[in-house]
């Protein structure tokens, strides 16, 4: 059972749709926590109404007292009072582990990642996690305060930078990056721990870094080593994105079932 923090994307592209479909995908049971309402689409997201503080710990807390939830991830919060009680309410559950998946562009008009929300995630909810699965972009975000460092920050110094602040492990991965093959790395207190790489597929994608986490917190959840539940992650989303489609006008969307689609039936790459 996964205890899933995240907002509701009325086009099913990422957010609550995209782990629940993940992990019953995976064989898990999603216990999905609604943060945020979202008015977005596959083109990118427009506006977001929060959930009251109260009820996001309503929600979380009612269901973490009737059942064993084996681990828990969180995606977009809403807002900074929800980090503050979702940090609370996982400060309470230390040994179940924590996957996040930080969200800090919330709007395209109206420009969310400010520097007060990016230092609430890594004072509230860094200290907990057992790992933070982001892309390069939001780790150099995370990472420095100075927008000016941000874009030159080395990931190596990136990840190092979020594991001072608590957290144990970090997964970074390369799509953004301007090379010939993607690469993701994952880190530790030591360093590098191990680092995949991937073919570049084409085309954009709406809701791969939610589907990774997601696929990350449910092999967890489910047992898996973290070292092999990263790879393990890695190798679904993959097979996910191969067999992306494009529901709408905007950017594919990873084909989270793709095994229980007949052959003749998938959607092209």
């Amino acid at each position: 059972m996964v205890l899933v923090f995240a907002a509701n994307d009325p086009s099913a592209g990422t957010g609550l749709a995209a782990d629940l479909t993940t992990l019953s995908s995976l064989g898990c049971h999603a216990l999905p926590v609604v943060t945020a309402l979202t008015v977005q689409d596959t083109a990118g997201l427009q506006e977001v109404q929060a959930i009251e503080a109260d009820w996001v710990n309503e929600q979380a807390r009612f269901v973490l007292e009737d059942m064993q939830v084996d681990a828990i991830k969180v995606g977009l919060a809403g807002s900074i009072e929800n980090l503050a009680v979702i940090a609370e309410i996982v400060a309470d559950y230390p040994n179940i582990p924590l996957v996040l998946d930080p969200v800090l562009e919330h709007s395209q008009r109206d420009e969310y990642s400010t520097d007060e929300f990016a230092a609430a995630i890594r004072e509230l909810l860094l200290p907990n996690a057992l790992i933070v699965c982001t892309n390069s972009s939001k780790a150099r975000r995370l990472g420095s305060d100075d927008a000016e460092e941000q874009d030159d920050l080395p990931l190596d110094a990136a990840a190092a930078r979020l594991i001072d602040c608590g957290c144990e492990y970090v997964l970074i991965t390369g799509a953004q990056e301007q090379t010939s093959k993607v690469s993701n790395v994952l880190y530790s207190r030591n360093g590098r721990v191990r680092s995949d790489m991937w073919d570049r597929l084409p085309g954009r994608y709406h809701g791969s870094g939610a589907t990774l986490s997601a696929a990350l917190a449910g092999a967890l959840a489910s047992g898996v080593e973290l070292n092999t539940a990263v790879r393990d992650a890695q190798e679904y989303v993959w097979q996910t994105l191969v067999n992306a489609f494009r529901p709408g006008m905007g950017q594919l969307v990873p084909d989270r079932m793709f095994w229980a689609r007949p052959e003749d039936t998938k959607a092209e790459e």
